[in-house]
């Protein structure tokens, strides 16, 4: 079944570059009315073969990014490399091979993924007629086997599960060997057995198929399950998570409050410009009257304080 095998090739002039670049992206949409500034200045690096997560309260940008990098979006300013490309350099016509070949799309609404009237099979086996794919039914079944669905190849939308539909949708968005997978909410509406089947497929792709792989997610559970996660606040990107190490490699196990545990270590991101974020929860700590804090440097240690709590009232910075 050669042909019928996920592989994701690479050209010798971008192996070694990320997968994913973003560089001071804005977007700005505008109306007749009103402006609104969904990016800020959001920088990210996503190594190939990498599973991410973004997360973000709504209006927080992650799903203008993720538009971004499904080519069905552009920045107000920025640049955004994906596979060594800017895609905003594109002509249209590479845009729509770029978005047939180099990435696929997993949308929280399934009515987006699968064709009704088809069965399981010919939906997975619609992209292929774009690329010519002479092997059309033997990669379909391959790829429904991927994500557990063969037994199912038969049956019509309405003839599956939420989450049944949703391992589907990810076998049509793989159906043309993208090298990205960008999932959006793909847990959103299936029960924690089924998100967790889900999730075993993302580490199945990228783990063993060198699939780069984006999930944008409110599921707490499926995020704690991440090696990174990444957040954005305000248009920006403002603090990374990573998994420890204890925690890798024991998905499986009932021994685990995924919802509950604290699974990664948080690191707080500056950006280009030497700008942080602080966590809100840190920030309620400080209880601040206003938007002043002072900073200080003392014994290798970056300080901020409330100025009311601060004895001098001064900023603080003993660099020398």
């Amino acid at each position: 079944m050669q042909n019928a095998e996920l592989t994701v090739t690479e050209e010798n002039n971008t192996a070694s570059e990320p997968m994913i670049l973003a560089q001071n992206l804005v977007k700005i949409y505008k109306t007749r009315d009103i402006e609104v500034l969904a990016l800020q200045g959001l920088d990210l690096t996503v190594e190939r073969g990498e599973l991410i997560a973004i997360i973000g309260n709504s209006g927080s940008g992650k799903s203008t990014f993720l538009n971004m990098l499904g080519g069905l979006d552009t920045p107000s300013a920025g640049r955004l490399f994906v596979d060594g490309r800017n895609l905003f350099e594109l002509t249209n016509r590479q845009k729509e091979l770029y978005k047939r070949s180099t990435v696929g799309f997993v949308w929280q609404n399934n009515a987006r993924n699968l064709f009704p009237y088809l069965s399981a099979m010919e939906n997975v086996m619609t992209p292929m007629l774009l690329t010519g794919e002479k092997n059309r039914r033997e990669r379909a079944e391959h790829l429904l086997e991927i994500v557990g669905m063969s037994h199912r190849k038969g049956s019509r939308l309405g003839e599956l599960s939420g989450g049944e539909q949703q391992r589907v949708a990810i076998a049509i968005a793989l159906a043309n060997n993208p090298k990205i997978l960008l999932a959006d909410e793909p847990t959103g509406s299936v029960d924690k057995d089924t998100a967790d089947k889900i999730f075993d497929i993302f580490r199945k792709l990228s783990g063993e198929m060198g699939v780069t792989v984006v999930i944008v997610t409110h599921d707490v559970r499926l995020s704690k399950k991440v090696n990174r996660v990444v957040a954005i606040r305000d248009g920006r990107i403002s603090s990374e998570r990573i998994l420890r190490e204890q925690y890798k490699d024991v998905f499986s196990t009932d021994t685990i409050s995924w919802g509950n545990e604290e699974t990664q270590d948080e690191y707080v991101i500056l950006d280009r410009a030497g700008r942080l974020q602080i966590p809100e929860k840190l920030l309620k700590k400080l209880d601040l009257k206003d938007n002043k804090v002072t900073v200080g440097f003392e014994n290798g240690t970056l300080t901020i304080r409330n100025p009311q709590n601060d004895d001098s009232g001064k900023t603080q910075d003993n660099t020398d």
